[in-house]
């Protein structure tokens, strides 16, 4: 397997973990958001988007990296698009995330039960007890760790927020850190980040390649 590649497997743990943040710890923590007037202010943000495109900087623990296009939709899609020279994607569509590879003409499932953080993702479970704020030291930083203290093999993602009163909700989401059962880390940075515009469904599927034979994205 290519460098590229181990890279992006051990991003799915980070495309796990902004579909959680999004699409369903948001609409989970107002109990915990009225201890904490920072927390309730990245709340306010998560809550207020509802899709978004990005661009996006994936780099592991050794410090490899490789970029792509975000594309999200609440609840719970999310699609990462990575550069011509990656023939790989992934794709969520709420219930599961797909990893396609074309160069091999191959394609992984999960279901969320099963994925990295599928404990906050999937709704059936409890996400109340979900995480904390972590002091950044800067008032127009806001850092949020999550996890599951129940089911540690999940891992753990750290949002991180700047304030941004063109963002929605007054916060941008500008980053987060995914770390696996195994200690794998993977950062994303975002940047160029764009709001409300209509997205359609169809962004998140794709061409499967076993059907066609084809290296179509």
């Amino acid at each position: 397997m290519t460098s590229s590649k181990k890279l992006i497997r051990w991003g799915l743990a980070a495309a796990v973990a902004v579909a959680t943040a999004v699409a369903f710890i948001a609409p989970a923590i107002p109990a915990q958001a009225a201890q904490s007037p920072d927390l309730e202010r990245a709340v306010t943000a998560l809550r207020a988007i509802s899709t978004m495109r990005a661009n996006f900087v994936q780099t592991d623990r050794s410090g490899q990296s490789i970029s792509g296009v975000l594309t999200l939709k609440r609840p719970g899609k999310i699609r990462f698009e990575y550069e011509k020279s990656v023939p790989m994607l992934i794709v969520g569509d709420g219930h599961a995330l797909t990893l396609i590879d074309y160069e091999v003409n191959q394609v992984q499932r999960w279901p969320i039960k099963n994925s990295p953080l599928g404990a906050l993702l999937d709704p059936a479970r409890d996400v109340s007890r979900y995480g904390k704020l972590i002091p950044t030291g800067n008032p127009n930083v806001i850092s949020i760790e999550v996890r599951d203290s129940k089911h540690p093999e999940y891992g753990i993602i750290t949002l991180v927020f700047i304030q941004d009163s063109a963002a929605p909700g007054g916060m941008e989401l500008v980053s987060w850190v995914a770390l696996d059962s195994q200690n794998k880390r993977t950062t994303i940075r975002l940047s160029n980040q764009r709001y409300g515009m209509a997205i359609d469904n169809s962004t998140f599927t794709f061409r499967d390649p076993r059907r066609t034979g084809r290296r179509s994205r």
